[in-house]
Parts: structure tokens; sequence; C-alpha cells
């Protein structure tokens, strides 16, 4: 033991080994920075942090995305016949299924979640997919089977409910939609012959300017259609590669009840 540490009344603090007092400063600096701290935790804060403001936008966010959701189901779909009650359907639908079981031309689907959220799996029409909805007329006699099958009436026909009948061009008083024709992607305005939407109808909805000419334009008589979609079902304005376009150039839009 040396000297020093033999020493009677020495303070124990001035006892320090070479290495702890190398120590001292750099742990002293810890004690500061962690009172310092300590001390401003306990001070009010007036402003907003960075973390706190990014809490909040991403919350913002989250809420105008589930709104956004609630209300696209307000945009109009086509639905099957007695559906055209949009308000009726979507509250009185239970997503059983039997709609779209039923179907003979495999022409009704769900909706899906982009299409709205509330009106999510009710049953919508496609016509993108070569189906098209002739009213059962070959099946069933022209009583829509998707109505026959619907438990719940989601799907129902007013009494005086007259559907479109292709055997005699009887457009009935059933209406699902109306062809609309865009010229812009239409490959007939292209001068290119094509009447594959004309050849479709059965309803005579669709006319031709220039009939007898090598490229007869068709147009639609909306006095005439019902809503079918035989005439987008067979539209080929997509399969052309020089068209760019989200949707065919003939399409069905929805009545609005």
């Amino acid at each position: 033991m040396s000297k020093e540490m033999k020493e009677v009344g020495a303070p124990a603090s001035t006892v320090v080994p070479e290495a702890a007092a190398g120590a001292a400063p750099e742990m002293a600096a810890e004690v500061a920075f962690v009172a310092e701290a300590a001390e401003a935790k306990r001070e009010p804060r007036g402003g907003i942090t960075r973390r706190g403001l990014l809490i909040g936008v991403g919350s913002t966010v989250a809420l105008m995305g589930l709104g956004g959701l609630r209300y696209a189901g307000h945009n109009p779909l086509n639905r099957p016949p007695g559906g055209a009650d949009e308000a009726h359907l979507v509250s009185a639908c239970i997503r059983c299924e039997r709609c779209y079981e039923a179907c003979p031309r495999q022409a009704i689907v769900p909706a899906k979640i982009e299409d709205g959220l509330l009106g999510m799996r009710s049953p919508m029409l496609d016509f993108n997919t070569g189906n098209y909805c002739d009213f059962c007329s070959e099946e069933n006699g022209g009583v829509p089977l998707c109505v026959e099958v619907c438990p719940t009436e989601a799907l129902a026909l007013p009494a005086d409910a007259v559907v479109g009948d292709p055997e005699t061009a009887e457009t009935g008083n059933v209406i699902i939609g109306t062809a609309q024709i865009d010229p812009r992607t239409c490959l007939a305005y292209r001068l290119t012959g094509c009447r594959d939407c004309y050849d479709a109808c059965k309803y005579g909805a669709i006319e031709l300017q220039d009939e007898g000419g090598a490229n007869p334009i068709p147009y639609v008589v909306e006095d005439k259609c019902n809503g079918c979609g035989a005439c987008q079902a067979v539209c080929l304005s997509l399969s052309s590669g020089s068209i760019k376009s989200t949707e065919r150039a003939i399409v069905v839009r929805p009545v609005e009840v």
C-alpha cells in the first residue's frame, strides 16, 4: 500500500486510482446531459413535434381514404332487371349470390370494393366479357330468373313491367341503361367498315349513317335502347392496338332513378 493511502484524514474522494480519475470528466458530462434532458421534459412546450405532425397527417389521410370508400358506392352501376333503384337494391340485397347462379349468360357479377364499399358484392351487369342480358327470353319465357330467385325483392319488377323481347324487337319499359358511342375510339369512325354493334342489336336501337356505303357510321336511337348490353359485348375497339382507352367504344350507361 502506498504512503498516500496510509495518510490519516485524507478525504475519500481524493483517493482515486489514475484510471478512474481520467474517466471522471466524461462521467460528469454524461450526468449533466441527463439532467438537462430531464429538465427539458418538465418545461411546457408550445409547438408540435415532427413526430406528432407525421402522426396527424397520417391519421387524416387514413380517414379521407375511408371516406372515399364510403361514398364511392354512389357511382351508378349497370344493375340487373328490377334493380334500377340503387338505394333499395343496396339496402335490401343480402349478398346471397343466387342471382349470379341463376343468370344463364353469366352476365351478373358481384360489385367490387372499388365500385363502392356499401355496394360491394351486390349484383351488377358486366358486358365486357362477351355476355349480355336478354331478360331470359330463351330460358324462361322473358321472365328474368334473377328476379325470380331474389329472396328479398332487392330485384323486383313493377306490376306493369314489360321486358324487352328480342324476337319481336319490342324494347319494353324495363330499362337497364342506354348505350353511348365514343367517336374518338369507335372503329367505324376510323372508316374501317365495322358494324358489329349494329348487327348485335335486336331492338333496332342502333342505326347506320350511310348504310349503303362502304364505311357506315353507327349511332344510337335512345328511345329504342333498353341497355341489354349486346352491342358492348361485341365491340372490338379495345382489340385495336392504336386505340388507347380504358373502356370499349360503345358502353351502356346506367339509368338514374
